[in-house]
């Protein structure tokens, strides 16, 4: 993407010049080898300042890099005293993270015996005035691997979703647009749903893949078949829609379920998942003879 790359050059080339930072980085999916990039992906862009205030409290700088659309500001306070962050949407649309640091905020990061997640997803050294990078361990990049599960975690997942699920069948018949799919779509899919496709490609592939955030690959590691099932959980506001939707995930995440607990050997309650279906379907108009 030209405006981006013409947006990264400018702020390279004011790092350098600019005695206030003292390091720069680059980090997130543009310096990971795992993560897929587009037109569209961010610059995540970590500055380091002998005193980082006066880049808090004034947003002319940003204004060097173009015209803003919007800006997202969020203190130390919302990152345990290590950093603050500014988020910039620029109007020709490129996105840049701004996290912004202290020298000794940084510094302690740096030495920290565990190299943070965010570096281990990967970072590139833009800018290093004072040689802090040098203890910079190098990334692994297995932040953003998919991570076995142990058999707690698994147990758990599965013994919440067969719990949250049973609320659907009355959100259904009352007609709940909107509880059904703060139910769908913020809990069940996000909390259950989603860890479980991730733990089903993960045992198929020897635990040494990512799927990104929320699902951006899974198509690449599903069968045709398999995308076109999960296509089949989404729905708009039909009410028959939704019943044939939710009814198709409870069967996908017994299915993946099954299976995964196959693979590493835990317990899977079968009996409690047949049961739910069951009661779903009691009041289901679209398995009605």
């Amino acid at each position: 993407m030209k405006a981006r790359d013409e947006k990264f050059a400018a702020i390279k080339a004011w790092t350098r010049r600019n005695d206030d930072i003292r390091v720069a980085l680059l980090t997130s999916s543009l310096v990971n080898p795992l993560a897929p990039v587009d037109d569209f992906s961010d610059l995540d862009i970590e500055l380091v300042f002998l005193d980082p205030a006066p880049y808090l409290e004034s947003k002319d700088w940003i204004n060097l890099f173009g015209d803003p659309l919007n800006i997202y500001e969020e203190g130390i306070e919302a990152f345990d005293g290590k950093h603050a962050m500014k988020m910039v949407q620029y109007w020709d649309g490129v996105k840049v993270d701004f996290k912004i640091y202290s020298l000794e905020q940084f510094k302690a990061e740096v030495l920290a015996d565990d190299l943070p997640e965010d570096w281990d997803i990967g970072y590139e050294i833009l800018i290093d005035k004072e040689g802090i990078t040098i203890h910079l361990y190098l990334a692994s990049y297995e932040a953003s691997i998919i991570k076995q599960p142990d058999e707690e975690v698994f147990e758990k997942i599965v013994a919440d979703f067969f719990w949250d699920v049973t609320y659907l069948p009355k959100c259904l018949v009352r007609g709940d647009l909107f509880y059904l799919k703060f139910m769908v779509e913020k809990i069940i899919r996000v909390e259950y749903f989603i860890p479980m496709i991730e733990w089903y490609i993960g045992s198929r592939n020897q635990w040494d893949v990512t799927t990104n955030k929320y699902g951006r690959l899974f198509k690449k590691y599903l069968s045709t078949a398999e995308w076109e099932e999960l296509e089949s959980t989404f729905a708009g506001a039909d009410m028959d829609e939704n019943w044939v939707a939710c009814g198709n995930m409870i069967d996908i995440f017994d299915r993946m379920a099954q299976a995964v607990s196959k693979v590493q050997g835990y317990f899977y309650d079968q009996d409690k998942a047949k049961a739910t279906k069951e009661f779903f379907n009691i009041h289901n108009p679209t398995k009605q003879s």
